[in-house]
């Protein structure tokens, strides 16, 4: 979520409503391959996660695809994480691949490694901690994902994982076999009054950002530019080739030390290559979010991911500094040549564009101008608010909140058609935590400009 809006009153707002306006590429796909023969491999990195794993296999195994392989890649758990799922695999039958790792390494070197091993069309990293509440969330993925040569990542609408979700999976006919021939075993959270309030605010807050970004910025960004900035990372399909060469580009210059979020990186790698990460929204994952008071460690991961990557790609943050130079290079040809052009490909594909980084250096990209604002945004807005509590301009700061609150609530209201009260209310109850939220960002620019300038340290890897 690189781009997730703190404050809603933004460029990237306007952005998304002229590409709802606009309208999408009407051009009809001419798919080179046929989706049904992909075959595809799943990739399951997890810590610590012997509370969520069976969840997790049992909504995989479930699937209308059935995965080649499946592989669990165990970063260092000191729990039942191996055990449990070798139980419930066992139970249904169905054998994965698992890697026990004495030492944590990171997500990033796993899905590198697993995108030279892996012999199938399709690499689908599911976080240990995701239910795919869709049990045709992979078929979909795949499906879209072979539309089109430009298209590298597709995932699905992701939403948090409530108490009466992990409640309802575990009364799962398959979970309570498992119980039976393995033992009850507590796949609960922590009950007590203040872990179920913490994980309360955690998940109000949480679906009206998912809410908010996923079935309004990025369904305007998907409309517009046929991309979104990166996908989601915890339930994701990538084709495996566009994925193995993008590792064999950075890893003589970066090693594994990408940016503090793997799929951030991948997202920009793959639009400056000309590549798209679209988002379908007819298919849900839910992942389990981190408790109230443990928010900020995640803002600081999505939010220094954004910053490296936007300091790795530079040119694509630059796009509107070089529009200009595509405008006239579109000039020398007509729209009469360009007809004939278009009419002579053999593969036609919407939003398509040409490959290659050097493109990007040149003209930059398209989606480029979403973020640039993105990256504005995170800089301007916190520090305008700051300044308008220094110099104590009160009547200023409270018509911008105001202002701001009523906007995004609006949209709550707007785009949850028949939950339009409770999106309200949920609207109202997060706003204190999305401007904490706002203002940790600018936490992270700092951390960020610190890492760069002054430690010059840039060990960033997930």
């Amino acid at each position: 979520m690189a781009t997730t809006p703190y404050f809603v009153l933004s460029p990237n707002l306007i952005i998304s409503v002229l590409g709802l306006i606009h309208g999408p590429d009407k051009t009809i796909p001419t798919p080179t391959k046929n989706w049904k023969d992909a075959t595809v491999g799943v990739v399951i990195p997890a810590f610590n996660e012997e509370k969520n794993i069976v969840l997790c296999l049992d909504s995989l195994l479930d699937q209308t695809i059935k995965p080649k392989e499946i592989m669990l890649i165990d970063d260092g758990s000191s729990d039942n994480t191996i055990q449990v799922a070798q139980e419930f695999a066992q139970m249904r039958g169905v054998e994965i691949t698992i890697i026990k790792r004495q030492h944590s390494i990171g997500k990033t070197p796993s899905l590198k490694i697993q995108s030279r091993v892996f012999d199938t069309d399709v690499e689908f990293i599911l976080d240990a901690d995701t239910y795919l509440e869709s049990n045709n969330y992979i078929e979909r993925m795949v499906e879209e994902l072979f539309q089109a040569v430009g298209i590298s990542s597709v995932c699905g609408m992701v939403q948090p994982t409530r108490d009466k979700d992990r409640q309802r999976w575990i009364e799962d006919k398959n979970i309570q076999e498992y119980f039976k021939k393995y033992g009850e075993k507590d796949f609960l959270l922590k009950q007590d009054w203040l872990h179920r309030k913490m994980r309360a605010i955690s998940s109000i807050y949480r679906d009206v950002l998912y809410s908010f970004l996923q079935k309004f910025i990025y369904h305007g960004q998907m409309v517009w530019f046929g991309t979104i900035t990166n996908p989601v990372g915890c339930a994701v399909a990538y084709r495996r080739e566009y994925l193995k060469d993008l590792f064999a580009t950075y890893e003589p210059i970066l090693g594994d030390d990408l940016t503090n979020s793997e799929d951030i990186f991948i997202g920009f790698a793959m639009l400056n290559h000309g590549y798209r990460n679209v988002q379908i929204t007819d298919v849900v994952a839910r992942s389990q979010e981190p408790e109230a008071e443990f928010l900020p460690r995640q803002i600081y991961l999505w939010s220094s991911s954004f910053f490296q990557s936007c300091y790795y790609f530079p040119h694509l943050v630059l796009t509107p500094f070089k529009s200009f130079r595509k405008f006239f290079n579109k000039q020398r040809i007509s729209k009469k040549e360009q007809k004939i052009i278009n009419e002579k490909r053999k593969i036609k594909e919407p939003y398509r564009q040409v490959f290659g980084d050097e493109r990007t250096e040149k003209y930059g990209r398209p989606m480029g101008w979403s973020i640039f604002t993105s990256l504005a945004e995170k800089i301007l807005f916190p520090i305008t608010l700051l300044l308008m509590i220094i110099f104590q301009m009160w009547d200023a700061l409270l018509l911008t909140l105001v202002l701001e609150a009523f906007v995004s609530i609006g949209v709550l209201i707007y785009i949850n058609k028949g939950k339009r009260w409770e999106y309200m209310l949920k609207g109202v109850l997060s706003t204190p935590v999305r401007y904490l939220s706002l203002l940790y960002d600018f936490v992270t620019f700092i951390r960020f400009l610190a890492d760069i300038l002054i430690f010059r340290d840039k060990r960033w890897r997930k």
